[in-house]
């Protein structure tokens, strides 16, 4: 999907809001590792003109790598929503991977769910964020489905 430049950039920062809202997960595990704490402000330094698509996808592999590295569930997937943020200001549709691993960083992914539609611009065409978090919302226990992470 084609977005106009001011509702990608839109787009874009959602998805770094969803993101910067695990991101503490992520920081506890590895206190020391800043990559994906840097893909979020990649994705927002795109959205503001200050990097380039190639900056932001760099960002992206990095926080990639950091979700590599780590043993915890949990934190791998607040990475790899970060790593997904700054995807977005490439691709649109990477958000609904922000939204759905936020989903699997945090304790209550309903109240995160709801929180994250709550939140998605109301005027933006749906890239599969919409979609995703109502089926998310019906998963059988609660399971998400396991996503690429490329």
């Amino acid at each position: 999907m084609k977005l106009i430049l001011t509702d990608h950039r839109l787009l874009t920062l959602w998805a770094a809001d969803c993101a910067e809202r695990v991101l503490l997960v992520f920081a506890a595990q590895r206190p020391d590792d800043e990559r994906p704490h840097a893909a979020v402000a990649a994705a927002r330094a795109w959205v503001g003109g200050d990097l380039s698509i190639f900056g932001a996808r760099a960002a992206a592999f990095a926080a990639h790598a950091a979700a590599r590295e780590t043993d915890d569930e949990a934190a791998r997937a607040a990475a790899r929503a970060a790593g997904h943020a700054a995807a977005t200001a490439h691709v649109a549709t990477h958000a609904p991977h922000v939204a759905a691993y936020a989903l699997k960083a945090v304790a209550d992914p309903e109240a995160e769910r709801a929180w994250q539609l709550g939140q998605y611009p109301a005027h933006l065409p749906d890239v599969g964020v919409g979609r995703l978090l109502e089926n998310l919302g019906h998963a059988p226990n609660g399971v998400l489905p396991e996503l690429r992470a490329d």
